[in-house]
């Protein structure tokens, strides 16, 4: 050591680097220290190896730590495994329940993380990683009821899912085997979530398992005072949920189980007279015994009510009725009152399809019964057309008295309604989509929904445009 002076003399021949880390004059405060102030203060040149160390800030710490677990959290994006994407055409007929005009358009889905993603083009899931503050339209899964849909367009193909919160999608598309994988891979992503009761809003709960400081919860309470219309019924589900709703379910169920076993059977009833034989709802071949006839009086009527004013009615058995208006008309017909279609509160001729397709539809076994299911679907496979139309008249004159009689008359009445397609625009085709499943079902629904469907819309196009043949009373 040279002292002070030859400090200062080599700090001159130091390079311009060095001039400017400069001295480093530090105070060093020893509470045990008997040396004076002079003592306690050193002047140094910092090696260029050494880097000032900044004081680092408690706060600023703690926050730089809540950024990590957020990022961690809030960008699973990156993580999400994508289970299945492609072009699907896609039409949102309803918002938290209201219902929407049906507007078909062609999106790109991705489906990944237990929920649907609807974009304009391929591209853009890349680009929305990129963009902050891009949030596409997406379906939670979780509680979401997926199924097979004739009703809800003229289209084929058609599936429909529908969210806890009300929303409700309509997926197609043209190509079999694609909107079967579609059905099947959101159908299992769907069984793979929790139960309706059990669905939290995702970003919620994920956040809560990974962090509990005091910051984080402050933000996630601020989050949650204004969930998304999509968590909306199941977060008041789980608030409103307790042990003493528990128990009062509990109660009000054992007492509902004793009132069952103590109510009398529906066939005593009807023996003493309390409850007459309905139409709706019964067995094909009971009505006509009730009736004394071979074809229902109501299905006459709806017949002739069709008919009479509603051949040219554009979309004719495509469009549905008012549902409260059907409801009253079914009530109207099982309390066996006298019926006029032609009366005023029946004049929307959609309401007398609506109907015709309800009793149709509500027959426990449908009008073809379940033991022809599986010969009618061989029959329609056939490569040969001539064979086809043989063996499908085979089976319509194997058919009871009643479904082969009531089948001849619907089928001869749906024959006009395709005669006249360029004024309701009503083609055997539409009306095979229309009817297919409503009349021809298997007893047991399988993973071959979509195929089944496809051939089900084939057999009533094929009795349509061979309905002579099919229903001739000649013997081969």
């Amino acid at each position: 050591m040279q002292g002070l002076p030859a400090s200062d003399t080599s700090s001159e021949k130091l390079n311009p680097t060095h001039q400017h880390i400069g001295a480093v004059q530090m105070r060093i405060k020893n509470a045990n220290s008997h040396h004076d102030r002079h003592s306690q203060s050193k002047s140094m040149i910092l090696s260029e190896n050494v880097k000032v160390k900044e004081p680092i800030s408690r706060h600023r710490r703690n926050h730089s730590q809540h950024n990590l677990i957020l990022t961690d959290i809030i960008s699973p994006k990156e993580q999400t495994v994508v289970e299945k994407e492609g072009y699907l055409q896609k039409a949102k007929i309803a918002d938290g329940g209201k219902k929407l005009r049906k507007n078909w358009s062609t999106s790109w889905i991705v489906l990944a993380g237990g929920k649907i993603e609807f974009y304009k083009e391929s591209k853009q899931p890349a680009l929305a990683n990129l963009k902050a503050g891009y949030k596409p339209e997406w379906v939670d899964l979780c509680g979401a009821n997926i199924e097979w849909t004739t009703e809800k367009s003229s289209r084929k193909n058609v599936f429909q899912i529908t969210t806890i919160s009300g929303n409700e999608f309509l997926l197609q598309s043209d190509i079999d085997f694609i909107i079967l994988d579609w059905f099947h891979a959101i159908k299992n992503a769907i069984d793979r979530l929790p139960k309706e009761q059990s669905c939290t809003p995702r970003n919620l709960e994920f956040k809560l398992q990974r962090s509990s400081s005091s910051e984080l919860l402050s933000s996630l309470s601020t989050e949650s005072k204004e969930p998304k219309s999509e968590h909306r019924k199941s977060l008041i589900f789980r608030l409103n949920y307790s042990a003493s709703d528990t128990n009062d379910r509990n109660r009000v169920k054992s007492r509902l189980k004793k009132f069952i076993n103590r109510r009398p059977s529906l066939k005593t009833l009807q023996e003493k007279g309390l409850i007459k034989d309905q139409v709706f709802g019964s067995n094909l071949h009971l009505v006509c015994e009730h009736e004394n006839s071979t074809v229902p009086l109501f299905v006459k009527r709806c017949i002739e009510a069709v008919e009479k004013r509603g051949l040219d009615v554009d979309g004719i058995y495509r469009v549905s009725g008012n549902l409260a208006t059907i409801q009253k008309l079914r009530f109207v017909v099982n309390q066996e009152e006298k019926l006029n279609l032609d009366d005023s509160q029946w004049e929307d001729i959609h309401v007398v399809t609506g109907a015709l397709k309800m009793f149709f539809r509500e027959l426990p076994e449908p009008l073809f019964p379940y033991c022809f299911f599986e010969q009618f679907l061989e029959a329609i496979k056939n490569p040969d057309s001539n064979t086809r139309v043989k063996s499908i008249r085979h089976l319509v004159q194997k058919l009871p008295r009643p479904n082969r009689d009531t089948m001849k008359i619907l089928f001869e009445h749906l024959k006009k309604i395709a005669a006249k397609e360029s004024v309701n625009l009503m083609t055997t085709q539409s009306l095979g989509i229309v009817f297919g499943p409503t009349l021809l079902r298997p007893e047991k629904e399988t993973g071959n929904m979509a195929v089944h469907m496809l051939y089900q819309n084939q057999i009533v196009e094929l009795m349509l445009s061979e309905y002579n043949k099919i229903f001739s009373s000649e013997e081969d």
